[in-house]
């Protein structure tokens, strides 16, 4: 598989609204981005998947709760399982926590105001499939905008996080939300499985972002796909 070969799908549900900023992102990392719709029952053969940030069917219930059981949903969370790489962005990371690819919640920020600002983060696994093209402790600049990004768990699984290095990114400078441990973000225990409540998609190039950094998660995964394929 070249780079250019990759075919990443990124899911649009209802109130999404950073699907085609996803895309974009996912092109100028070098792969194909693919639409998938949130009632597919098929996942058109693409190597990774994005779920985008928005507000997946109004965030009724939760945020989150509806799109769990979206039919492409079960979909991925079978293609999950078995080890497709899936990043959740924002609402995406909340669809995650609700499907329990990943483990915890996110609720409401403390403040109960929504933000939106350049966030600073900390990279701090870059083991993950998502994550391997940055430095270990490398510190970037990225977008956030979010009223219900505070990650919450329990003390065990928060332990259980820390003990396995599976804590992804964490916020420096000032927590936006409250997020327990100033945890930004989160992969599950095989590193095919991210979550991450900041917007790397809004970082992908100088015209229209902040800084670039974001463009590490697309290219990592690019990485990931093409170190498999050579074996």
């Amino acid at each position: 598989m070249s780079a250019q070969g990759a075919r990443i799908g990124v899911v649009t549900f209802p109130g999404s609204l950073d699907d085609r900023d996803a895309a974009r992102a996912v092109r100028l990392a070098g792969a194909e981005p693919v639409a998938l719709w949130h009632a597919d029952h098929d996942l058109k053969a693409v190597d990774a998947v994005v779920l985008p940030g928005g507000f997946s069917y109004g965030d009724y219930l939760r945020c989150g709760a509806i799109a769990r059981f979206a039919p492409v949903m079960q979909e991925i969370i079978a293609a999950a399982n078995q080890g497709l790489p899936v990043l959740g962005i924002c609402n995406g990371f909340q669809i995650l926590c609700e499907s329990h690819l990943l483990p915890g919640a996110l609720i409401r920020n403390d403040h109960r105001h929504f933000v939106c600002r350049d966030q600073r983060l900390q990279i701090t696994n870059n083991t993950s499939l998502w994550t391997r093209d940055f430095e270990l402790n490398e510190e970037i600049v990225v977008p956030l905008k979010n009223g219900e990004g505070g990650y919450v768990a329990s003390d065990n699984v928060l332990d259980e996080l820390e003990g396995e290095g599976r804590v992804i990114a964490r916020y420096l400078e000032v927590n936006p939300n409250g997020s327990y441990r100033d945890i930004a973000g989160i992969t599950n225990a095989r590193g095919n499985v991210v979550g991450l409540m900041p917007h790397p998609e809004h970082a992908v190039e100088p015209l229209t972002g902040p800084t670039t950094d974001g463009l590490g998660f697309f290219t990592s995964v690019l990485s990931s796909l093409l170190q498999g394929a050579a074996r």
